[in-house]
């Protein structure tokens, strides 16, 4: 729909449109002084109204000028939408319990099967995970008797996965205890010195672990620093074995998690560490930001091409005989 930028100038310009037409009578009539005039006047003998071209196509072409004056325009909205991610931290245990079998006693076998530890296995559950989160800074902290960050925040999905591929058994062969807390604690520190501008309320620690914490701080203080600085946990248990789960600090340590609004898992198997690294996907929405710009689109072409078509065409019928202007 058009509107104008300028509709102020229309009353002056439909007043200078007036003036025009009254000056354009006056001249007409202005010569009129034989007796005869009244005569002429009449419709045997007035002049063909088809004479009159010239002028009106001169209206036409006036009206046109005048609505471009008045600065017509359509107005254009376009949105844009933008997806902002999240900033992730993959915590990942390395004590020495996680070179265990995946599943252990707990599986009887009849036939001879591909054996993978706990820690094969959470790295294919991380590789998964990491693949599905396109537009998230995603960084890599590994710890056992200390924490260490094997990659910063990236949006760099390859060479995260890399990185991942070259974590083995021997990578902290030196140590074997489980230091959950510092490993936490070192996660939260990450996330503050790389946070970008909106990031806040936006950053998610995923910490994958097979046992309680014997080492280090306690993570149930650091859980309530993620808290404070506004760090969402969630924590999936790699394989724990019963007597592990119905340990005061490992319960603690779940009940902690969920009553700040994170999700804790108890994977068993292969697939339940890849359902629940796609449970937390599923949970963990990159933020969707959608703009509407709106702006006026000048369509003054529209009138101004045809005006000048309209002032040439009254030139040219002006310079027919048939069209001179005989009053």
């Amino acid at each position: 729909m058009i509107r104008f930028l300028q509709p102020s100038l229309a009353p002056w310009l439909l007043a200078a449109f007036v003036l025009v037409a009254l000056l354009k009578w006056r001249v007409r009539w202005r010569f009129a002084a034989s007796t005869m005039v009244r005569s002429l006047g009449t419709s045997a003998y007035g002049a063909s109204m088809f004479r009159r071209l010239p002028f009106a196509v001169l209206a036409v072409a006036l009206l046109l000028i005048g609505t471009a004056l008045l600065r017509p325009v359509i107005p254009y909205s376009q949105a844009e939408v933008q997806s902002r991610g999240l900033d992730i931290v993959v915590l990942l245990d390395l004590s020495s319990s996680m070179q265990e079998e995946m599943g252990g006693a707990k599986v009887k076998r009849s036939k001879p099967a591909v054996v993978r530890t706990r820690l094969e296995a959470t790295k294919n559950a991380i590789r998964t995970f990491i693949g599905a989160r396109r537009d998230d800074r995603i960084g890599l902290v590994v710890f056992s008797d200390n924490p260490y960050v094997v990659s910063p925040l990236t949006f760099d999905h390859n060479y995260l996965l890399r990185y991942v591929d070259l974590i083995d058994d021997q990578i902290l062969q030196n140590e074997g205890q489980t230091a959950i807390g510092d490993g936490l604690a070192l996660s939260n520190y990450m996330l503050s010195r790389q946070a970008r501008e909106g990031s806040h309320g936006h950053q998610v620690i995923v910490l994958f672990t097979d046992g309680e914490y014997n080492r280090g701080r306690d993570p149930i203080e650091v859980l309530g620093e993620s808290k404070d600085a506004d760090i969402r946990v969630h924590v999936i248990g790699v394989d724990l074995d019963q007597e592990v789960k119905e340990k005061p600090a490992v319960m603690q340590l779940m009940n902690t998690v969920e009553r700040n609004g994170g999700k804790t898992y108890n994977a068993e198997s292969e697939r339940d560490l890849v359902a629940a690294s796609r449970a937390i996907d599923s949970i963990e929405k990159s933020l969707l930001i959608s703009k509407v710009y709106v702006q006026d689109v000048p369509v003054y072409q529209w009138f101004a091409v045809p005006a000048l078509v309209c002032l040439v065409a009254a030139m040219g019928l002006r310079a027919i005989p048939y069209f001179v202007d005989q009053t």
